[in-house]
């Protein structure tokens, strides 16, 4: 800035009335027409110098600090955009300018377009990350059984394609992995559904005993509960039903055969057999795992099994009256022969059974059969002597009749064994008590001597 003590210009010279130069000359003629002291004039002058440098100083700092400014912004636009370069991934850029030319401000302009388009890729990119990272902490939650809601924390630092496609890779892993658990679960589900209509129950009050959210409703696509646990008890209660399912199926068959052997046995009327019919259809039919709706309900089983039992009940009491009858045909054939009642034990024993249910009656019929052929028998071995003793003692004298008693009674004792002997001697004396009195006493000895007979033959015979 050149100083105000300057020379006063040529009069023809024109200055324009706004600058300073003309302001400085307007002054000076004024301080001529007053007559201003000159040292005055020097220090107004000095006064005035000082005020201008410092408004020029004031706007060459003003300056100054715009171009640092500018410098300032320059450099952080080259390192966000560096940043953005390395955050994302890319080497470069093609909108970048290659070399950096023209004043500070044509520089910035040159670099802030292709700033920008980073910044919108960055925002872009981290949308994506938002979006993927939220979705993979969703599933990840479902699988696990949690209910997060936490909003995610991306890397800003590390926004490249190649962790974004990790990301993704790990998304579809996941996504997978929620596919096969879904269908694993609806495969229970209609596991659970079909075992419960064959035994007749309600396959919603099973899943809410697994977990609520496995009923179907109008939240069905809302987060779901996969995890480990979940399926777990799925498959836990699929095998429970399975169990309970086998258990029913084996006990309706085993009731349906005891129900058919039952009306075979009893031959029960088609007519009483009808209402069952369908009942055995299913239960047969259940061997090749075919079975429909509500065939192994509670209720049917009860059905069933009541049948069974009143069957039973009634059979028996017909064996009992079957049993009574040919007990009292063996009885019969005993009182006609004065044999004493055989088998006591094994009869009391069949009466047990048939009381507990426990006897066939196919062999009721073959045992009972066979100890009224062993009476039928013995009374048929003992009718020869029985016939001897009524002749003789019709027609026979005494002595004779006893002779000829002791030597069959001998023979009899031969053939059947000496372990007989003192049975048969026990129905002798019941005999000789009907003979004449005058004859009672050889009788009587003769009895005494056959006794002693049977007892000699059996320590003999180590029986």
């Amino acid at each position: 800035m050149g100083s105000l003590k300057m020379t006063e210009k040529a009069p023809g010279a024109a200055l324009p009335e706004s600058s300073c130069a003309y302001l400085l000359q307007e002054l000076k003629m004024i301080w001529n027409e007053v007559g201003q002291d000159q040292n005055e004039r020097e220090r107004i002058l000095e006064e005035l110098e000082q005020e201008c440098q410092e408004v020029y100083r004031k706007k060459v700092n003003s300056a100054n600090m715009s171009r640092i400014q500018l410098h300032q912004a320059l450099a952080e636009s080259e390192a966000e955009f560096t940043n953005l370069l390395l955050s994302l991934g890319e080497r470069s850029f093609p909108g970048r300018p290659e070399k950096m030319a023209g004043t500070l401000k044509e520089q910035l302009n040159s670099i802030t377009p292709a700033l920008q388009e980073m910044q919108m890729r960055k925002e872009a990119r981290l949308k994506q990350f938002i979006e993927v990272q939220t979705e993979i902490q969703r599933i990840a939650s479902e699988i696990a059984g949690r209910l997060e809601n936490k909003a995610v924390t991306v890397n800003e630092e590390d926004l490249s394609l190649k962790k974004l496609e990790e990301f993704q890779s790990e998304l579809q892993r996941l996504k997978r992995e929620k596919s096969d658990r879904l269908c694993k679960v609806e495969e229970y589900k209609v596991l659970i559904h079909n075992f419960a209509k064959v035994m007749g129950m309600d396959p919603s009050k099973i899943l809410a005993n697994v977990h609520p959210r496995l009923l179907d409703g109008p939240n069905e696509q809302q987060t779901k509960n996969i995890s480990d646990d979940i399926l777990k008890r799925l498959n836990v209660t699929v095998e429970q039903l399975k169990e309970e399912k086998n258990n029913r199926r084996e006990k309706l068959q085993n009731l349906v055969k005891a129900l058919t052997n039952l009306w075979d046995t009893l031959d029960t009327a088609m007519e009483e057999r009808q209402p069952y019919g369908q009942i055995k259809i299913l239960a047969m039919t259940s061997i090749n795992g075919m079975l429909g709706p509500g065939s192994l309900t509670l209720e049917t089983i009860q059905q069933v099994e009541s049948e069974v039992q009143r069957l039973n009940q009634l059979k028996a009491s017909k064996m009992k009256e079957l049993f009574l009858k040919k007990r009292a045909e063996v009885d019969e054939i005993c009182k006609k022969s004065h044999m004493d009642m055989p088998y006591q034990t094994e009869m009391d024993k069949i009466m047990n059974l048939i009381m507990s249910g426990d006897v066939v009656h196919d062999d009721l019929l073959k045992t009972m059969d066979e100890y009224i052929y062993k009476a039928k028998e013995e009374a048929t071995s003992r009718k020869d002597i029985m016939d001897k003793v009524e002749k003789w003692m019709a027609s026979c004298d005494e002595e004779r009749w006893l002779e000829e008693y002791s030597r069959d009674e001998r023979r009899y004792s031969i053939s059947r064994g000496a372990h007989k002997h003192l049975k048969r001697a026990e129905r002798a004396r019941i005999i000789v008590n009907k003979i004449p009195a005058s004859a009672s006493g050889n009788a009587e000895r003769l009895h005494v001597d056959t006794q002693r007979k049977g007892r000699r033959e059996i320590q003999a015979t180590g029986e």
